[in-house]
C-alpha cells in the first residue's frame, strides 16, 4: 500500500484514484436554410409586387424590379434566403399584406 501512496502523490497517471478530465466541444449544427419565393399571378399589379419585395426583403428598386420581371417571366422567383423563423416571419408578413390590399399575392418557402 505504501507504493500506492507514493504513486498517488508523486502524481503517476497510473496510479489508483487518478482520472484524466478531458474537454469536448459541442458539436454545433448550422440551421438549415429555406428560400422565400414569391409567385405569379394574373392579377397583382408589378408595381405592388416591387413595393413589397422592397419593403419586406431590403431590396433597392432596382434589384426588386429584377426579381419582379423573373416573376412574372418564369412564374416564380426568389427574394431571399433565410433560416426556419426568419422565412416564415417574411411569407407571413407578404402573405397579409397582400391580402390586406385585397391582392392574391402568393409568397411560399421551400427548403434549400
Amino acid at each position: 500500500m505504501a507504493d500506492d501512496d507514493k504513486r498517488r502523490r508523486n502524481g503517476d497517471p497510473g496510479a489508483p484514484g487518478t482520472a484524466v478530465i478531458s474537454k469536448t466541444r459541442p458539436q454545433v449544427k448550422r440551421p438549415s436554410l429555406y428560400r422565400v419565393l414569391i409567385l405569379n399571378d394574373d392579377y397583382t399589379p408589378m408595381e405592388f409586387v416591387v413595393h413589397v419585395i422592397e419593403r419586406f426583403f431590403s431590396k433597392d428598386h432596382e434589384a426588386a424590379n429584377r426579381i419582379m420581371l423573373h416573376v412574372h417571366n418564369h412564374g416564380i422567383g426568389e427574394c431571399g434566403v433565410y433560416t426556419y423563423e426568419v422565412a416564415e416571419t417574411k411569407v407571413t408578413q407578404v402573405m397579409d399584406f397582400a391580402r390586406k390590399h385585397q391582392h392574391p399575392l402568393q409568397c411560399v418557402m421551400e427548403k434549400k
